[in-house]
C-alpha cells in the first residue's frame, strides 16, 4: 500500500465507520453487548453470511473504488433481503495491492461508509493484508423472530407461482457496453450501466414480502440459473409464462444482433429476488407491494416435475397455440 501501513488503515476506517456498538480497532476480537441490541434474542434466530468479491471476476474496469467497496457489502444484502433479514454488523476483510494509493484506499473507506448506511448495516471489526489483486470478504449477521418462517431455497410446491422483484437483461447489455462498446441509445446506456456500477439488492421487497414466501433466491448468478435452482431444490417444475423483461432490452439486442434471451436469462449481476408464493397469500403480497410501492411480477407457476424449467414461447401462425420450451441451465459460476 503506498504511503499507507496497515495500522495506519484501520485507525482510518475506525474514524469513518464509527458506531455506537464498538470501538473498530481497539483490539484483536470485537466485543458486542447483547444490551445493546434492541431484540429480544432468546426469541431471535441468528443469520449468517459471507461473500468474497475478487477483483479479476468481480469488477469491471470502470468501477471506481468506492462502487467496489460498496458491491462488496451489496453481495450479502442481497443474499440476505431474500429471506426477509435484515443486516445488523457486519466484518470486512480486505487484501489491498501495493499499487493502491492513499486516495484510493480513502475512495475505498467512502464505499464502506455510503453502503453502511444505505443499507442500515454497522462495520464493527475486520482484517486487513497485502495482496496481488484486491480481494474483500464481507461477513454479515442479521436476526429474524422466531415467529417469521425463514424462506429457503427448497420449499416450493406445486400449485404456487413464480415471482420476481424486477425486470432482467440490464446488467448483461451493461456490460456488454462497457467490454465491448456496443451501441445503446443515450438513456439505455445509463441505466444499463449504472445496473452494473450501482447495483441496487431488492432489500425492501424482501423486509416487506419474504413471510410469505414458500422459497426464494437471490438472482445474482442469472435468472435461468436461480430458477433451476428453486425448481431442483423443491423437486418441482417450473412453467415461465411471463419473461419479465422490457422493449428496450429487445431493441439493444436486436441493434447489436445480440439474443434478447441471452441477456435477460443468463446474464448473472442482477440482484433482484425470485421467489415462489402460495396462490392464497397472492392478494395479501399484492396489497403490501402497491402500498410499499414495489413492483412484484407473476411470471410462472410450479408444477409437479423433477427440477426442470420450461418457459413460454410466443404464439405464431404455424404454432397458434401455446407451447413450452425447455430452458438451459445457464448462468455465471466461478470456475476453479
Amino acid at each position: 500500500m503506498t504511503n499507507l501501513d496497515e495500522k495506519e488503515f484501520i485507525r482510518l476506517v475506525a474514524s469513518k465507520l464509527k458506531n455506537d456498538l464498538v470501538d473498530i480497532g481497539k483490539d484483536d476480537v470485537v466485543f458486542l453487548s447483547l444490551k445493546k441490541i434492541k431484540k429480544t434474542l432468546t426469541k431471535a434466530n441468528l443469520i449468517l453470511k459471507c461473500d468474497m468479491l475478487v477483483e479479476s471476476t468481480d469488477v469491471p474496469k470502470e468501477m471506481e473504488p468506492w462502487q467496489i467497496a460498496r458491491k462488496s457489502i451489496v453481495a450479502c444484502i442481497s443474499d440476505l433481503s431474500a429471506k426477509g433479514v435484515m443486516p445488523y454488523v457486519s466484518m470486512i476483510s480486505i487484501g489491498i495491492p501495493k499499487k493502491y494509493t492513499r486516495p484510493k484506499i480513502k475512495d475505498l473507506i467512502v464505499g464502506f461508509q455510503l453502503a453502511s448506511k444505505e443499507f442500515g448495516v454497522k462495520i464493527v471489526g475486520g482484517d486487513t493484508n497485502v495482496s496481488n489483486e484486491l480481494i474483500i470478504d464481507c461477513v454479515m449477521i442479521g436476526f429474524q423472530n422466531n415467529h417469521d418462517s425463514l424462506p429457503k431455497r427448497i420449499g416450493a410446491k406445486p400449485g404456487d407461482l413464480v415471482i420476481a422483484s424486477g425486470d432482467f437483461g440490464y446488467s448483461a447489455s451493461g456490460l456488454k457496453i462497457l467490454n465491448e462498446n456496443m451501441k445503446a441509445e443515450a438513456n439505455f446506456r445509463e441505466k444499463a450501466v449504472l445496473s452494473v456500477l450501482l447495483p441496487k439488492p431488492r432489500q425492501k421487497f424482501g423486509l416487506c414480502l419474504a413471510r410469505y414466501f414458500s422459497s426464494s433466491i437471490d438472482s445474482s448468478d442469472g435468472l435461468a440459473s436461480s430458477l433451476y435452482e428453486l425448481a431442483r431444490q423443491s423437486k418441482v417444475n417450473f412453467f415461465i409464462n411471463y419473461v419479465p423483461f422490457t422493449k428496450d432490452i429487445k431493441d439493444f439486442a436486436l441493434r447489436n444482433r445480440l439474443d434478447a434471451k441471452s441477456l435477460v436469462f443468463y446474464g448473472g449481476e442482477e440482484y433482484e429476488i425470485i421467489a415462489t408464493i402460495s396462490r392464497s397469500h397472492l392478494a395479501k403480497a399484492k396489497t403490501i407491494a402497491r402500498k410499499s410501492r414495489l413492483r412484484l411480477i407473476v411470471i410462472g407457476k410450479v408444477e409437479n416435475g423433477n427440477g426442470s424449467v420450461f418457459v413460454k414461447e410466443q404464439s405464431s401462425a404455424s404454432y397458434p397455440n401455446s407451447r413450452y420450451s425447455s430452458l438451459n441451465d445457464l448462468g455465471y459460476v466461478h470456475s476453479f
